[in-house]
């Protein structure tokens, strides 16, 4: 968990929302140009005519951090992590500047900060940082003093003051976390209006989920949705912050998605399906003397790689319990590294053997109450089987019913599975 802490105790507010402050966040597309900069600075212009003090959470302009990395990979193939960071943290910081300026040409007093200058403290996980405290000591004075703060997503600095960058979905994670440190709420603003049942690109018909809960969100967020990154999700759901997915329409804001506390009780509704793809399955069998699986699960956790789909296995005549799981593909060089490469950690956890199988990808069906109704997974499995899909994996948590399937076949699955149920 991230822990968001407000240095001025006694400017907490613990009892209800500052509904004076909004903190919103614009994404890379948002603030491509400058024709795309005036827009995000009128809707922030029509909030602080509203009486409202902003924070506002940018990402680097359009394609600029893959420009950077092509950049860096011009310099050398294995960059040292600490300096990437410093690079790739440089694309923030001219969108705050520009944004900034823009508002004082405008008439509006804007000050842009960096995420070491506020700061936002984070742990030293180069590339992957999570965020241990927030210092918005600063925010608050400006506000008061009637500025508009310009705040680069994405970043932050370790407790000796190295630049840190958060990983994917940063830049909401910042605005999230900031939100939480002023008790108020977050507006995310994206491309498309809101959260969807599934993704456009995939599904044409896909609608806009009006309400959903962080327990929801956070499903569509870990099972391949691109609106939000969990991450954020997690700590809105912490600090029980009032987060909203939206878009601006007509020189509008939309009212999107909200996310929130909500609840169907006794009832089961589906809100969506997902295709997660790129997945790889990992099977660790462990030898006579038995599997180390909680030690195994450590080291998975210092390497940063979150697995999923997790069953125990208990092979007959060996005194061993096995373990299957899937991981991002973009992981199994560290699985290779840490385990398969490694005869000290085989040794150590019991491993006999390890397989990976890779070119895998998951469909996931996401409600509230769902796992109580075995029709769901049953028809699920007869969709499946009348399309002669193989199932490699399923996992089913009161939210979500996952099926894992293969890359080749996960588009005719994903568009089965949504139609019946859409």
């Amino acid at each position: 968990m991230e822990k968001i802490i407000n240095t001025n105790e006694n400017e907490k507010n613990l009892n209800g929302i500052n509904d004076n402050i909004l903190v919103q966040k614009y994404g890379g597309t948002s603030v491509a140009n400058k024709e795309k900069l005036m827009d995000v600075s009128q809707n922030v212009i029509k909030e602080i005519k509203k009486g409202r003090k902003l924070v506002v959470v940018v990402s680097a302009q359009g394609k600029t951090t893959n420009k950077l990395i092509e950049e860096e990979k011009e310099i050398t193939e294995n960059p040292n992590s600490r300096e990437h960071d410093v690079l790739v943290s440089v694309g923030e910081q001219i969108t705050i500047s520009k944004l900034a300026m823009m508002l004082n040409d405008l008439g509006y007093k804007a000050k842009s900060y960096t995420g070491w200058q506020i700061p936002i403290v984070t742990t030293s996980e180069n590339e992957s940082a999570r965020i241990k405290w927030i210092n918005s000591e600063k925010l608050r004075k400006d506000l008061e003093d009637g500025y508009t703060i310009i705040v680069a997503g994405f970043q932050g600095v370790d407790e000796n003051n190295n630049i840190t960058t958060l990983g994917r979905g940063g830049s909401d994670t910042t605005a999230v976390a900031i939100a939480a440190s002023l008790n108020t709420r977050c507006d995310i603003y994206t491309d498309v209006d809101g959260v969807l049942t599934a993704d456009p690109r995939s599904i044409e018909n896909a609608k806009k989920i009006n309400n959903i809960s962080y327990d929801e969100m956070l499903e569509f967020a870990s099972m391949g949705a691109k609106v939000l990154h969990n991450r954020c999700v997690e700590i809105a759901k912490n600090y029980d912050i009032d987060l909203r997915v939206r878009t601006v329409k007509d020189g509008n804001p939309t009212k999107g998605t909200r996310v929130s506390d909500t609840k169907n009780l006794e009832t089961y509704s589906i809100n969506g399906v997902t295709r997660d793809s790129g997945v790889c399955k990992v099977s660790v069998f462990g030898n006579e003397k038995g599997l180390n699986t909680y030690e195994l699960c450590d080291i998975l956790a210092e390497k940063n790689i979150d697995i999923d789909l997790v069953t125990l296995e208990n092979e007959k005549n060996i005194n061993s319990n096995d373990i299957v799981f899937t991981i991002k593909e973009e992981k199994i060089r560290d699985i290779k590294e840490i385990l398969i490469d490694n005869k000290q950690n085989l040794e150590k956890l019991n491993i006999r053997e390890i397989l990976l199988e890779d070119g895998l990808s998951k469909i996931t069906v996401i409600g509230i109450g769902i796992a109580n109704k075995v029709s769901v997974i049953s028809k699920i499995f007869k969709i499946l089987k009348e399309n002669n899909i193989d199932i490699h994996m399923i996992n089913v948590s009161e939210i979500k019913i996952s099926v894992l399937v293969n890359l080749e076949n996960s588009n005719k699955a994903l568009k089965e599975i949504y139609n019946y149920f859409f």
